[in-house]
């Protein structure tokens, strides 16, 4: 299981919260709760809602607030954060989000530094690699590939060795080689390899992929474990985020069926009435879904796939827009309880129902269910 760390600071920032009105020029907020299926119009209406109580930009430099009162995402919370940002433009194409990812990506540096040696956890500094590997791709700012091939670097060659026959290790304590740092680790050097040419990266992508493949996925279900120590035993139950990743790392890497059995058991077998699992609102694990839904949709949109899956996420969309309440229209990630009303919501706890109608969007291309 992945552990909270607190990096960079925590206390509030100068700035006014910025509501991403510039997305959509009327954003429609409904008055009922109904339990039909979202429109294009809802889908602004949450992203705008999520963004009115957490962002917060100064003079270009954003974050997001740890909670609505106040607060900064700490380490890798902000860097899965700023990925849904990044998905947010990737799936729909409007330019309006580059400069809250440029934002955010510069407000991730002032906080953190550009080399991020001193977090013991290297699974923080793969997932905060994506960010912004993707970042660059989006926006094409060399910083952010730059910063992003630094620190893949710096973690590859303090957490690769021969151990347990290879990958990475979760910290620099050496304990355990888990996907959480394996799977995000083959998916952030394909990125690099996608920006910068440099084959080296997709030969390490294979390597820590078919290392990950080996030892942590059970190929007859689908089913990837979380860690395996250096008795070579692997162990601990699957968690949606480790099989997004390893979804993920497996489509860019060809590995279709792989993906397929991974995405398939998360859908069949970890989810309960087609919902998938609830890790709670303010633990460290309440954003994993976001993960998974991130993976999954690229994987169903880049196979031609949407048949197996598409209707399987409008459940999971319309959950979580149904469980959003009246009064600010943020949805936490119990989808089968309602948003209490007068919570004070962690952002980290509402992003995968952001993510959830992201995947879906927009609605009227959806096939009929």
């Amino acid at each position: 299981m992945k552990h909270k760390i607190n990096a960079g600071s925590t206390g509030k920032r100068s700035g006014g919260h910025v509501s991403l009105c510039v997305v959509s020029a009327t954003i429609i907020f409904c008055a009922s709760l109904s339990a039909a299926a979202f429109t294009t119009n809802e889908v602004n209406s949450m992203v705008d809602a999520y963004s009115k109580a957490f962002y917060v930009v100064d003079g270009g430099i954003g974050y997001f607030k740890n909670e609505q009162t106040g607060g900064a995402a700490d380490f890798w919370k902000s860097s899965e954060e700023i990925e849904t940002m990044l998905d947010a433009y990737d799936w729909t194409s409007n330019a309006a989000y580059k400069p809250m990812i440029t934002s955010l990506l510069n407000g991730f540096e002032k906080r953190n530094g550009a080399i991020w040696s001193s977090n013991i956890y290297n699974d923080d500094c793969m997932w905060a690699a994506i960010a912004f590997a993707r970042g660059y791709l989006d926006t094409g700012n060399s910083r952010f590939k730059s910063v992003a091939k630094a620190n893949f670097d710096m973690v590859f060659a303090r957490a690769w060795d021969n151990a347990i026959g290879g990958g990475l290790w979760w910290t620099t304590k050496n304990n355990t080689k888990n996907a959480c740092v394996n799977g995000p680790g083959a998916i952030a050097a394909y990125l690099l390899y996608k920006s910068s040419g440099d084959k080296e990266y997709l030969v390490k992508a294979y390597q820590i992929y078919d290392w990950e493949r080996k030892n942590l996925f059970v190929a007859e279900t689908g089913k990837i474990f979380d860690a395996e120590r250096t008795n070579g035993i692997p162990r601990g139950g699957a968690t949606t985020y480790n099989q997004g990743t390893f979804i993920g790392a497996a489509n860019f890497l060809g590995r279709t069926n792989d993906a397929m059995l991974a995405a398939d058991y998360t859908m069949n077998r970890m989810s309960k009435d087609g919902l998938l699992p609830q890790y709670g609102q303010t633990g460290n694990n309440s954003g994993f879904n976001a993960i998974f839904l991130r993976w999954l949709v690229k994987y169903m949109k880049d196979r031609g796939l949407q048949t197996r899956y598409q209707s399987w996420l409008q459940q999971n969309a319309d959950a979580a827009w149904n469980a959003r309440r009246a009064s600010d229209n943020l949805s936490w990630c119990q989808w089968r309880e309602p948003t209490p009303a007068a919570a004070n919501l962690n952002s980290w706890g509402c992003i995968s129902s952001v993510e959830a109608l992201l995947a879906v969007f927009p609605a009227q291309t959806m096939p009929a269910r």
